[in-house]
Formats: structure tokens, sequence, C-alpha cells
């Protein structure tokens, strides 16, 4: 019998057995992909070795690539860019960790309020979250991202556009910032040099501004796990939980099993109320099962499989919201062409921003030349000058909206990547329950029957729909005024990377799955904390970080209710990852 079970080690998991395990709790962590414990043998820097969805390193599936992905059913023009493994899409992810617009909280009063999503409010106010915010910065840790000179374009055209510079870390009003990220600094030889020899930690700290964000962080060479650049929860919160004897009072470290699949959460009717009991789980390798049993089970697999495994588990759904309200912060993609190299696809992956509430925001994105080309022909609207698909909008950018292809995008690709600057559109959607998670009628697999994900690209509501033409202009003026020559809006079809609340929290029991502890209503001792439990779209910002404030805030739900322990976070000052002390645990592990 384990104290708390744990299912998947992406984002949120971790963070929840890392500070329940601190505080000596028997923590089960279970992940049904592999954990690559030594990126630099199991990685490369090449892009359809990391993400061919089929065969890359980082796909939905087992540890052994030689063996299939795991289906997932969407019938609609759109891409569901999942994948499993210890670290989840924080192995891919930019580290990009602003915090939630104060607007999307249940005690925001200002004057726009009711341009948000208020019907799907957070069940608390954004100043209870504030400290959770704090927790996290100072662990992963958090701090203003390094830039280069894709960074300084980005900011030359933010100066045309007549908004202040941010100084705070809260957004309280259209500006415009250097990320707030969780990639370490460069030190040392990293930053001034390319010469790989040079880039050996300790000689090189932090970001070597390799420009291979999307393949993972490996770098620098030399370094421990938790030196890494990038703040994957492999790198940050699993060290920290495998380890904790080496720096918490009273902690325990957690057990990890990774190619682990959870077919089932268990749950029984006691005194009354149904409770959680535990799981059973499956090998991938050799096809057995086993039961674990918990006093709590914490669900993380994501968006698509925690509805999925709900579903098959036959899970009670009393008002219909398991699965419901996946929102994606409908992306779009405009970029600009100059007479210049300005950097791309060089340096961090992301490191400026541009923020507009209550619209959503902008972030500059640089990436390599065949991730280049996927995004900029993922389109709604068609062959660009070609055919428009009922769509091809005009605005501030160059024709219609559209896919580059043919001469076009050869000639951007192979003569001018480096003269290109993207910024990704990330708008505030509103949550809306035909955007869902079902069960598909097709096969099911080894592991039960597989998810289907429903959304209406087109029908969005009219406030999202204003969002994000918004939101693709400012994108073109920001261009314009940076001196791009040409502009390019591709229209986006759904491209599913910050997908959230499917298994939502919320204010009424009508439209939400869990309370404001993040606890089911339907099922005590069962937790969500992963991006399904937020409440909305948080404004628009990057997820990573609510989702981790609000999975710390969890844990501690978890450990006063059902352990009768205290809260600590207001007490105590987080342990930042990158404690010496770790470092030398992780070197004895072959880390």
């Amino acid at each position: 019998m384990h104290d708390v079970i744990v299912i998947g080690a992406g984002g949120g998991g971790p963070v929840v057995a890392k500070e329940l395990a601190a505080k000596g709790l028997d923590v089960l962590l279970l992940e049904a992909g592999p954990r690559h414990d030594k990126p630099r043998e199991q990685w490369t820097s090449f892009e359809n070795d990391a993400s061919n969805p089929l065969t890359g390193f980082f796909r939905l599936g087992p540890t052994d690539r030689s063996r299939p992905a795991w289906f997932r059913e969407w019938s609609q023009n759109s891409f569901v860019w999942q994948l499993s493994g210890v670290g989840g899409t924080t192995q891919h992810f930019y580290g990009n960790y602003p915090r939630a617009y104060p607007g999307v909280f249940n005690d925001y009063r200002e004057a726009d309020a009711g341009q948000y999503d208020r019907a799907h409010r957070f069940p608390f106010g954004y100043s209870e979250m504030v400290p959770y915010f704090e927790w996290v910065e100072a662990t992963t840790p958090v701090m203003t991202a390094a830039m280069g000179h894709k960074e300084q374009t980005f900011f030359r055209g933010c100066e045309t556009m007549n908004l202040p510079v941010q100084t705070t870390k809260t957004t309280h009003g259209p500006s415009y910032r250097p990320q707030e990220n969780a990639i370490l600094q460069p030190g040392g030889n990293a930053g001034r040099t390319t010469d790989s020899n040079l880039l050996h930690y300790p000689d090189a700290t932090g970001c070597t501004f390799c420009g291979y964000c999307f393949q993972g962080c490996m770098r620098p060479i030399g370094a421990p796990r938790n030196q890494f650049a990038k703040r994957s929860t492999d790198n940050t919160y699993v060290p920290m939980a495998l380890t904790v004897d080496a720096w918490a009072r009273g902690g325990k470290p957690i057990t990890l099993l990774t190619d682990a699949y959870v077919t089932q959460v268990h749950a029984e009717n006691r005194n009354g109320a149904l409770r959680a009991t535990g799981v059973t789980w499956r090998e991938n390798a050799s096809g057995a099962e086993h039961r674990e049993d918990a006093k709590v089970v914490v669900m993380a697999g994501g968006c698509t499989e925690n509805p999925r495994l709900w579903l098959n588990s036959g899970l009670p759904d009393p008002n219909g919201w398991v699965g419901r309200g996946y929102t994606d912060h409908f992306f779009d993609w405009v970029i600009g062409a100059f007479d210049e190299p300005v950097g791309n696809p060089k340096g961090v992956g992301s490191a400026a921003r541009l923020d507009f509430p209550p619209y959503g925001g902008l972030e500059n994105v640089g990436l390599p030349p065949a991730l280049h080309g996927f995004a900029m022909t993922l389109s709604e609207s068609g062959i660009r000058g070609q055919y428009a698909n009922g769509r091809g909008m005009t605005g501030p950018w160059d024709g219609p909206a559209g896919r580059i292809m043919g001469p076009e995008l050869k000639d951007l690709i192979a003569n001018r990547i480096e003269n290109i600057l993207s910024v990704l559109v990330i708008t505030d959607d509103d949550v809306e329950p035909d955007n869902r998670v079902t069960l598909s009628s097709l096969p099911a697999d080894e592991n039960g029957p597989i998810p289907k994900v429903h959304f209406r690209p087109r029908q969005r509501t009219a406030r999202t729909l204003r969002n994000r033409e918004f939101m693709a202009g400012k994108a073109a003026e920001l261009l314009r005024g940076a001196g791009a020559k040409e502009v390019y809006r591709i229209d986006w079809a759904p491209l599913i990377l910050h997908v959230q609340s499917s298994m939502r929290m919320g204010e009424s029991e009508k439209d939400s799955v869990l309370d404001a502890n993040g606890q089911s209503r339907a099922v005590r001792g069962l937790f969500i904390a992963d991006n399904s439990a937020l409440a909305n779209g948080l404004g628009g910002p990057n997820p990573t970080l609510t989702t981790q404030s609000l999975a710390t805030r969890t844990a501690e739900k978890i450990f006063e209710e059902h352990f009768g322990g205290d809260p600590w976070v207001r007490s105590e000052a987080p342990v930042v990852s990158t404690d010496p002390r770790v470092s030398v645990r992780l070197g004895e592990l072959g880390l």
C-alpha cells in the first residue's frame, strides 16, 4: 500500500510527487513511456529523429522505438502533438514560464473583467496563487531569458507599437518584455563561442545557444542532469524527487516506474462515498499486469489521456464534463522575411514576448528548417495564392492567409532561413464544451479503447475569433515595425500543444470535474494535477508555470486533507534543483 500513486511524469505529475515525497510520504510515480536517462546517447539533434510521430524519440509510444506508436483519433484538420516519457512535453518545450493573467481568477474586478471567459474562472483568487508561482519560479528556477539578435529584432518591432516594457512578473496590461524562462542563463564560455570543444561543463554553464530546443536539451556537454540548460521536469523535479534524501528534512525518494501504462483507476464505495483505492498498470514490454493500492491517486497523464483513462475505468461523469472544454490557445503563425539575417534559428527557441490582455499574446519562435517548413504548411486556408479553402483572410499581411508552398517555400527555407522572424499568436480562447475527448469507435489497442479528439476549428465563440484576429493583426504590425519586407499569415489549423482544461476545476459542479482543491467531485481521494485541471485558457500565457504552481497547491491540499499535515508553501523556502549536493548525488547514480 502506497500513500500516493501519481499517473504520468510529464509537466505536472513530478511536481506533486516531489512535494509529497519531501514530506515523507510513500509516492509511486508511473509513466507510460520511456525515461531517457542517457540523453547524449539516446538523442540526436536531427529533427526527424526527434519528432517523427511514429518513430521519433519524442513520440507517443513505448520505450522500444521499433514497436508501433500509440494511435489517437482526430478527424478534423489538426495535429495533436503528444509524446510519452519522463518529462512529457517539457522535454521539447521552450521553457517559457509566464504567469496566468489575473483576469482569469475569480477575484478580478478591473474594468475589462467582462472581456474574459467569466463563465469558467478559477474558483479562487489570483492573490492565492502568487506564493505558488513564486515557489515554482524559485524551484525550476525561472529567470529572464538569454537573448540574441532575433529578440532584438522582435523588440524593435514592439518599440513601434507604443507599448510599455513590462517590469513585473504579473502582467497588468499590454506590454512587452523578455520571456520569463526556465532555461539557465549562459555562463563561462556559453554564449561566447560555437566551438563545441569549449562548451564543456563546468567551463560552460547554462544555455549554449545551440538552437535545438525542440529536440530536447542535453547541454552543456558533461553537465550533470540537473544542470542541463532547459528545465524539463526530468532535469528538475524528477532528479529532486529521486534524491529527496539529499536535501529534504524527513523526505524519502519516490519510486519511479517507466514503460508502465496505467489501464484502470480503481474506486470503491466507502461509508456512502466513492473513493479511489489504486490502479492497474501494464508492462509495455511483457504485457504483464500489476495492481497497486494507495490512499490517494493523482492523474497527470495529460489532457487527452486523463479523460480516456477515466472513461475506460468506468468512473462516474455525473455532469458530462469529463473530457470537455479542451482548449488549445487557437494558435496562429505569422512570419516576417527580412533583407538581412535576424538570427533565426540560433539561440534560445523563444526569448521575447508581447502580452495584450484580455486578447492573448505573441512570442518569437526560432525553429530549425524542417520544423519551420512544417509550421508554414499547417493551414486551414489552403495554399496561399492558389485556393482559399473558404477562408484566405486578408489583412495587414501580404496577400491572403494560407500555407506557403512550392518555389516560395523553397526560397524561404533554403535561401532565407536566417532572415525569418516567426511570431506565434497565442489566443485566449473560451472553454467550449463541444471541444472534447471521447472514446473512439476504432479498434482498441493493447491498453483498451483509444481516445478521439473532437475540435471545431472554425466554429469558435465570437470572443475567441475576435481575440485571434486581433492578435494576428498585432503580429503583422510588430513585424512591419521591425522592418520585415514581406509578412505572411499561415492561419494554422489546430496545433494541439498548449492543450488544457479537459478535466477542469471550476466554481460550479455543473461544468467542472474538479473542486477548488483539484480533487474530483465524484471520487474522493482522486486528484488531477496537469494542464487538464486548469480552469480556462489562462488569458493566453503558456500553461506550464500555472500548471506546476497549481500542482504544488494540489500537493499541499492532499497533504492537509488526507495525511493530516500542515500547509508549507507560505512558510518554507523552496530548494532550488541546481543545488550542488543534488549534483553530487546524481553523479553517484550515473545521471
